[in-house]
């Protein structure tokens, strides 16, 4: 079993923690757009309460680490390991008592290019537990709003882990996918496994706006987020969603494989 004590060290030398790729300047930016209520910020959620900009450090800081100074406006951002262990052992919490319900489960990513393995290893091994993971409104289009305009995407599934493509560029079954913050995904994906008379999830888990959004309209969700999408940090204080694990989410996909290894081991998934 990984040890808590590797797996810190694993954090700090593959920037997954300690001193991350993102940029303060990023996060900040971030902040000022959610507190302006910019939909590409909120990525879901209606907070509700006026979250400013102060507001939104302060939470930022005490969810991930990064500098409660306001007057600290460049260089690289700080998570804080110790916040990313704890927020992991609750996240492995969280998919143990879906396992021992063999709960429906929904799993969906807007980063595919780096987090589809993370997901896809915890898809397998709630299955192999008996939960049904859902794969509802597999194929169908949702129109996502871009820094190029209005696309369409397909919505597609890959190891049971939902995601979008942009139609004609990968073909279908194949990974990497589209990455998005969008909502509009996973409310696609609730919709149609409401009107085909369910199931629906009891937990759905992933990032960005499939998390956002299904917490959003009252699904237990859990997922993964970085220090410039305060969203689901802004939904777990609200109580929207159960559980954010505080993690820079664009390292290499190799680097998260020691964190997929802690959560099945610590929610007794282990194969």
């Amino acid at each position: 079993m990984l040890s808590t004590t590797a797996l810190r060290a694993h954090l700090l030398a593959a920037r997954l923690a300690g001193t991350v790729a993102t940029m303060r300047e990023t996060s900040l930016r971030s902040y000022r757009l959610f507190a302006a209520g910019d939909p590409r910020v909120l990525i879901g959620i209606t907070p509700e309460q006026t979250w400013r900009q102060p507001d939104l450090i302060g939470l930022m800081a005490r969810k991930c680490g990064v500098s409660a100074d306001p007057q600290h406006t460049s260089g690289h951002d700080v998570i804080d390991p110790e916040l990313t262990l704890s927020a992991l052992d609750a996240f492995a919490e969280r998919i143990a008592v879906a396992a021992r319900r063999g709960a429906p489960v929904l799993l969906g990513t807007g980063h595919p290019h780096r987090l589809i393995g993370f997901y896809a290893a915890l898809a397998d091994a709630l299955s192999a537990a008996g939960c049904a993971v859902l794969t509802p409104a597999q194929g169908r289009c949702v129109d996502i709003t871009t820094r190029f305009g209005l696309r369409t995407h397909n919505l597609d599934y890959v190891r049971g882990v939902a995601l979008v493509r942009r139609p004609g560029v990968e073909r279908s079954g194949c990974e990497p996918g589209a990455h998005t913050h969008s909502p509009l995904p996973v409310r696609l994906a609730l919709a149609a496994a409401a009107d085909a008379g369910g199931p629906l999830p009891e937990l759905v888990i992933g990032d960005h706006g499939w998390v956002c959004g299904a917490g959003q309209l009252g699904f237990e969700a859990i997922g993964l987020a970085d220090t410039d999408d305060p969203a689901l940090f802004v939904g777990e204080a609200e109580g929207r969603l159960s559980v954010v694990v505080p993690l820079d989410d664009g390292v290499r996909p190799d680097y998260y494989r020691p964190l997929t290894r802690y959560v099945l081991n610590r929610a007794c998934l282990s194969q």
